[in-house]
């Protein structure tokens, strides 16, 4: 970390990098930002924006569930149980016949009902509520090599399978003619976000973290004439936002991952703005 903070100070010697925390919440949002804009043009191309919401209010069953099972540390809880969450939100919607934001909107309600009642009955909810607001200033060193290590797998993930996502997004009829194991990766991209949104909810917190997903990816669709430009401007959105929420909530002593999601809504404003030009 040492060679990366000399690194921040040499090429960005901004005031608000200066603090150690800073630096690493800046380094954090350079792995995570990404992400979202990657993940995010999924969610939103699939009509699924409130999947990431469902799983992180499922992140609260998670730690529930951790809890009565003795575990000190809530995040291997929440990621397992995020992922069952999730592939069990994709095979009901797959062979259900409810539309996909009931089915998404039944899983959320129950989960972060369960949740809320194992908790409050064992005496613990006030310890893990601030896992609805987040604090990305708070990340270590550690949390930051897991993030590294998400953010490496996510990338195989896209170069290895992103024309069969792609291809089951835009039909998936067509995608099983053509041999795509539907199924399996609607279920992949279902535990992909289930893992990134989880590591991402201590430090964006609940209220947020779907925000940061859909905001970049519905702000590069309205400037987007290709799946490529969709993909890139999400990417970058999410990017150019983060860092200025970021900086501007060190201004302001606000909330960052709130902070983070105005600047997103700002970049999807003044997106639609340019849409509307283009169109006249």
């Amino acid at each position: 970390m040492d060679v990366l903070f000399t690194v921040i100070d040499t090429l960005l010697p901004f005031e608000w990098l200066a603090p150690s925390f800073m630096k690493y919440a800046f380094i954090a949002l350079l792995l995570a930002a990404p992400l979202f804009g990657l993940l995010g043009s999924m969610v939103v191309s699939n009509h699924m924006a409130f999947f990431s919401d469902a799983i992180g209010h499922s992140a609260l069953t998670g730690i529930a569930l951790g809890v009565l099972a003795g575990i000190q540390e809530p995040l291997p809880a929440m990621i397992l149980f995020s992922i069952v969450f999730g592939f069990a939100i994709s095979a009901v919607k797959m062979r259900g016949k409810s539309s996909a934001d009931t089915v998404i909107g039944v899983f959320s309600s129950a989960s972060v009902a369960l949740g809320l009642v194992l908790l409050s009955s064992g005496g613990n909810f006030s310890r893990y509520s601030a896992y609805l607001v987040g604090d990305i200033l708070s990340i270590s060193g550690g949390e930051i090599a897991l993030l590294a290590c998400a953010a490496v797998c996510v990338a195989a993930v896209w170069l290895l399978f992103y024309n069969r996502m792609l291809l089951t997004n835009l039909h998936r009829t067509f995608a099983k003619s053509r041999g795509v194991p539907v199924f399996w990766i609607e279920q992949l991209f279902a535990a992909v976000t289930a893992v990134i949104v989880t590591l991402a909810i201590r430090w964006t917190g609940l209220l947020v973290i779907n925000s940061l997903l859909v905001l970049p990816a519905a702000a590069s669709r309205l400037i987007s004439r290709s799946s490529r430009q969709y993909t890139g401007w999400a990417v970058v959105i999410s990017l150019c936002s983060s860092v200025a929420g970021l900086s501007l909530s060190y201004y302001a002593g606000a909330a960052s991952g709130a902070v983070i999601v105005l600047v997103n809504a700002a970049a999807f404003v003044l997106c639609l703005g340019v849409s509307l030009l283009r169109r006249n």
